[in-house]
């Protein structure tokens, strides 16, 4: 139990991380925010809040709704919150915008498949899924639906809430909604953590792919 918890926690830190570094990745490469982004400012347009405070209210009201499906939050809820913003920063801070167009590609490319990654390495240490993740997870344990069809849902659904409210589409935009839902489904398997206690006394956190 002890060698698991000591892997749980890097692999936790790092995901976050790399979640993060991973937005800065897609952010910089300038062809496109992901879905949450788009409606993050769509969100402040409508509102006249500041870009952050409206992406920090989007993930209260998503928390809301994993009441219905009996999602709880875990530690990784909470560092969720507390680290990938100053990781993005970081990102941000390192990362030069490409202005040639393939290298735009690339770094986008590099960015969304790092974020696909990093949510398996967050999810699977089994410490509390960040908010948005949280959605997906919860409705995939609750309904049986499969991961990718979820995510993929979710982030075109966001996607268009956020286009029509006035938040900026790229084709990144449209290829990140399309392609995060598959990508995720690769991860999770690969990085899921298996909880060492017997499977009729805890609770079923296999990703189905």
């Amino acid at each position: 139990m002890t060698h698991l918890f000591a892997r749980r926690v890097p692999q936790l830190m790092i995901g976050l991380f790399c979640y993060g570094f991973a937005i800065a990745m897609m952010i910089q490469a300038g062809i496109g925010v992901s879905p949450w982004d788009v409606l993050g400012q769509g969100a402040a347009l409508q509102s006249g809040l500041p870009f952050g405070v409206a992406t920090n209210i989007i993930g209260l009201l998503v928390l809301l709704l994993w009441i219905p499906i009996r999602q709880k939050p875990g530690i990784g809820t909470v560092l969720n919150v507390a680290l990938v913003g100053p990781s993005a920063e970081v990102g941000l801070a390192v990362l030069p915008a490409p202005t040639q167009l393939w290298a735009q590609i690339l770094l986008f490319a590099g960015g969304l498949a790092l974020l696909a990654l990093a949510t398996g390495l967050y999810i699977g240490a089994r410490m509390g899924p960040g908010p948005r993740d949280g959605l997906m997870t919860g409705i995939h344990q609750k309904w049986g639906w499969k991961v990718w069809k979820v995510r993929t849902i979710i982030e075109l659904t966001v996607l268009g809430i956020g286009w029509i409210l006035g938040g900026t589409v790229g084709v990144g935009t449209v290829a990140f909604a399309l392609l995060i839902g598959p990508m995720v489904n690769a991860a999770l398997p690969l990085l899921h953590i298996p909880d060492p206690r017997p499977r009729n006394s805890a609770a079923n956190t296999e990703p189905a792919t």
